[in-house]
């Protein structure tokens, strides 16, 4: 099959050609149909976060069965399916307790004996958040998919499977936003405009979104924001807190830096819960005021929105299908795979939403 294989930190990705195993008993063979570029994949090929390498990224996808494991019953070949990153074993501390999505259970991959699933020229060639969907087929454990119904486009359903998921559960696992209540959200790239999305379907009474590029604030009015704040005109938390005369009960960081999550705990309410959904480069350290905590404020992270995925994503097929989740404003444009490293340019660049890549293309 055909991959886009990061092999340097901070060099392009290349096309190449990759030998995919077959399916073990627990494992499914998917083509892919589409795979959204998701800014997560950029820190692990700038070098942000480290990653082994050769690696295929890419972790936001949406394909077709092809082949199962022999004792693989979820699904079978044809079936619709959505990856997660967030592969669950489904008997560990974390799966038996409902928070699955905290998993890491090592079973789930293959071991350093078997074969890998990826090789090149009999080198074991990394899946990226054991997917590496930057490629025209994923072999994957069955725990890494949920089912999905047919008639759902898959451009829209790859989105589904990290930025929608991460920013729509983070408000109503993670934060458990109530009707009625004050939101904020940092950020109004593809995963903020979701928690956007996300807050309007909990019933929120307010939503206040936050940025600097007013095309970015008109379309999160779009996705359900009631008020925008241009964070480059001077003090957002300022200005947030004098609009709510007090703060908000629930805000949320969804750009992943250091300023903006202190940001988002500055602009709570007393009793207020702050959210940090982006991903904050290893070793920054938050800061905030001790004495709020006094005051019940609390700071709080989420890991792919607390997701009970398999439960999740049909459920998120419905909500756009029945026209409240608004999945075609989130992407910018389809591309193809060899297009993947231009996508990166334009993420570096802060482009609005998601580059789906199209396998057909």
């Amino acid at each position: 099959m055909k991959a886009a294989v990061l092999r340097e930190v901070n060099k392009p990705m290349e096309i190449e050609e990759i030998q995919v195993s077959k399916p073990g008993p627990r494992e499914v063979l998917v083509r892919t149909v589409a795979c959204g570029v998701c800014h997560s994949d950029l820190h692990f090929a700038n070098g942000t976060y480290p990653t082994p390498m050769p690696a295929i990224l890419g972790h936001e996808c949406a394909g077709v069965v092809e082949q199962v494991g022999s004792d693989v019953h979820y699904v079978k070949p044809g079936d619709h399916v959505i990856t997660c990153l967030s592969v669950f074993c489904g008997h560990c501390e974390y799966c038996l307790g409902g928070r699955m999505s905290l998993c890491q259970s090592p079973e789930t991959q293959r071991g350093e004996s078997d074969e890998p699933r990826l090789s090149d020229k009999g080198q074991s060639v990394v899946q990226f958040a054991n997917l590496g969907g930057y490629a025209e087929q994923l072999l994957v454990h069955e725990h890494a998919l949920a089912k999905i119904r047919p008639d759902m486009p898959l451009d829209r359903a790859s989105l589904i499977g990290c930025g929608v998921t991460t920013g729509v559960g983070a408000v109503i696992h993670t934060a458990k936003v109530e009707p009625g209540s004050t939101v904020a959200v940092i950020g109004c790239g593809g995963i903020g405009l979701s928690a956007i999305n996300g807050a309007a379907i909990a019933g929120a009474g307010r939503i206040i979104a936050v940025d600097m590029v007013p095309s970015k604030l008109e379309l999160a009015r779009k996705f359900g924001a009631t008020d925008v704040v241009n964070a480059s005109d001077g003090n957002a938390v300022g200005e947030v807190i004098e609009m709510t005369g007090g703060g908000v009960h629930y805000s949320f960081e969804a750009i992943g830096l250091k300023a903006t999550a202190e940001q988002a705990f500055q602009m709570l309410r007393n009793g207020g819960t702050a959210t940090v959904i982006g991903m904050i480069p290893p070793g920054d350290m938050v800061a905030v005021h001790g004495v709020d905590f006094l005051f019940e404020k609390k700071l709080q992270g989420s890991f792919m929105g607390s997701n009970r995925f398999r439960v999740d994503m049909p459920r998120f097929v419905d909500f756009y299908l029945q026209g409240k989740l608004h999945l075609d404003d989130l992407i910018s444009s389809r591309i193809g795979l060899a297009d993947v490293n231009d996508a990166f340019k334009q993420l570096e660049g802060g482009a609005i939403a998601r580059n789906v890549i199209m396998f057909d293309q």
